[in-house]
């Protein structure tokens, strides 16, 4: 296809067709009601349309996750966009399903997330910019209801809301560590009482779990009205539906919950929505795209965020339980250059090859390959090949897998695009056509809160204990006792390791899982459990992405990719 020098000149030469026409491939008529375009290449779709899809019959669903993240590079989002393209490319109708990209990561760390090479979705400067302005409705929506707490107070507290007890922080979609923990309504009687506050990042925002969560308007407005915002003095718990906030939160959202609708290089159809972090939320997009897509198409390949022990386990636990939604097959994305990693040695060593600490890295593909196994779905693996890797190292992963009952599929999409995953789609065919799948949950409702976080931490991370201390401890009885007994967990904690140290590489085991703090999201429906030092507002990287993010002379972006 030629030489280029990055993914956004190869974004910059994609030839986009009316998003109208992308549309028309599956059958989504060309009418208001059906979508409301938001400029030439980007649409919304609209809910009266979604509903009218509900006796459809749903399409296959892959679920793509990976290994341990490190800095080599695993390409998740880069295998979802080309399977989706590959499916196509043999006949199947495929619309690939992804996160909204957060600004946070952006000028933070590793820039844009809207895949590589030539596995994006298009068009790729707006989906990281703004896109349709829907984390915006969240952020939004979000600290209205903190400035609805905080108004309450000033204007008398009628529920006597104990100001040391507000657990509801305020939220922005950048990272910034001097906000974590700051201090509010400073400056004498006007400006109201005193309170410790914080920010979280807007994809750890409870709201963003809701909207992601929700399968139309009215679930959006009920599971809002459920939001704990804090307690009163005796420890009773207050909610949003208290101050009435629903309403105008809803208002703010209403808009944002329609679908978002872009394309492939190859001009397939792609659904962006929603984007929780997978490492402090659940890390999946939303019920309603993945729902809607379900009924547009034969096959739908969507991602869960970072490992397959925190994204997959929690699409599975959280997402597919609150949905009713199963996968038909498992992909999990690995790079030899990431399994070399967790082999022991260091990025600037890559480039040769060292199948010592290959074989020794492939350990933890191993484990999310057994943890996979465990919901009873069929399993595969994508190796994403880098112009680096040799064939004796990829034989090597093939065959380590065939030993496992697995077929690895090397990958070129990033250089071929669809075509560099049709032996990787066709795989997903058959896997998905057997009948094997028996899926299941890790754990049912009914298990006590701290045998649920118990059951993560020993099965899939292999801990040999879990620490608790009795603060935590009467916390869980308390939620218990509130009758959030059968809420699913949501582990914050470090996606570089199976344990909470994001140092210890590999399949580490027999370590000790300490949870720090819990944090009940009683509106989304899970209780979020915070292991070693995550925190819900990153902070800025020594050198940061955004200092060399910038307009050339031509008006043009550079640098975020």
């Amino acid at each position: 296809m030629g030489a280029v020098k990055s993914d956004i000149e190869i974004a910059r030469k994609a030839k986009m067709k009316p998003i109208k026409d992308v549309l028309s491939k599956i059958n989504v008529p060309d009418t208001t009601y059906a979508f409301s375009p938001q400029g030439r290449h980007i649409a919304k779709l609209n809910l009266d349309y979604i509903d009218t899809l509900k006796k459809k019959k749903d399409g296959k669903l892959i679920l793509v996750t990976a290994i341990n993240p490190t800095p080599a590079g695993e390409g998740k989002t880069t295998v979802s966009v080309g399977l989706a393209d590959g499916l196509n490319k043999i006949g199947k109708k495929t619309i690939v399903c992804l996160r909204e990209p957060s600004l946070g990561p952006s000028f933070g760390v590793k820039g844009g997330a809207a895949g590589g090479g030539y596995s994006q979705v298009v068009p790729m400067e707006q989906i990281n910019l703004h896109f349709t302005g829907d984390f915006h409705a969240i952020t939004s929506a979000h600290n209205l209801l903190s400035a609805l707490i905080d108004n309450h107070i000033y204007w008398g507290n009628k529920l006597n809301i104990d100001v040391r007890r507000v657990v509801w922080n305020r939220v922005m979609d950048m990272n910034d560590r001097s906000l974590r923990s700051i201090v509010v309504d400073l400056g004498g009687v006007a400006n109201g009482y005193p309170r410790q506050d914080g920010f979280d990042i807007t994809v750890a925002s409870e709201i963003m779990a809701i909207f992601c969560l929700s399968k139309n308007l009215k679930e959006l407005e009920n599971k809002i009205g459920n939001i704990t915002i804090g307690y009163t003095r005796d420890k009773k718990p207050i909610y949003a539906k208290d101050l009435r906030a629903q309403g105008p939160m809803t208002v703010l959202l209403h808009r944002a919950l329609r679908p978002n609708v872009v394309q492939t290089l190859e001009n397939n159809p792609a659904i962006i929505h929603g984007g929780p972090f997978a490492n402090i939320a659940h890390g999946c997009n939303s019920i309603i795209a993945t729902k809607t897509a379900l009924k547009l198409s034969d096959y739908v390949v969507t991602e869960a965020g970072f490992g397959a022990d925190l994204g997959a386990e929690k699409f599975v636990d959280i997402k597919c339980r609150k949905s009713g939604i199963k996968p038909s097959c498992i992909v999990i994305v690995a790079t030899i250059r990431a399994l070399k990693m967790h082999g022991g040695i260091e990025k600037k060593q890559l480039k040769k090859e060292n199948m010592s600490a290959l074989i020794k890295g492939l350990v933890n593909l191993e484990r999310h390959i057994n943890n996979m196994k465990k919901f009873g779905l069929p399993v595969t693996v994508a190796i994403n090949k880098f112009i680096h890797d040799t064939k004796k190292e990829e034989n090597a992963v093939i065959d380590f897998c065939k030993d496992l009952g697995v077929k690895a599929n090397l990958c070129t999409h990033w250089a071929d695009g669809g075509k560099g995953t049709k032996d990787l789609a066709k795989t997903v065919v058959e896997l998905s056509s057997k009948g094997k799948n028996k899926f299941k949950y890790l754990y049912e409702d009914k298990l006590p809160l701290f045998k649920k976080i118990e059951k993560i931490a020993k099965e899939f991370y292999k801990a040999s204990e879990v620490i608790a201390d009795s603060k935590i401890r009467s916390q869980l009885k308390e939620y218990e006792a509130l009758g959030f007994k059968n809420l699913p967990i949501c582990i914050a904690k470090t996606q570089y390791s199976f344990s909470t140290d994001p140092n210890l590489k590999g399949a580490p085991k027999d370590h000790v899982v300490q949870i720090r703090g819990l944090r009940l999201s009683s509106g989304a429906e899970f209780l979020v459990v915070f292991c070693g030092a995550i925190n819900t507002m990153p902070g800025l990287p020594k050198v940061p992405a955004a200092e060399s993010i910038k307009l050339n002379s031509k008006g043009e972006i550079e640098g975020l990719f």
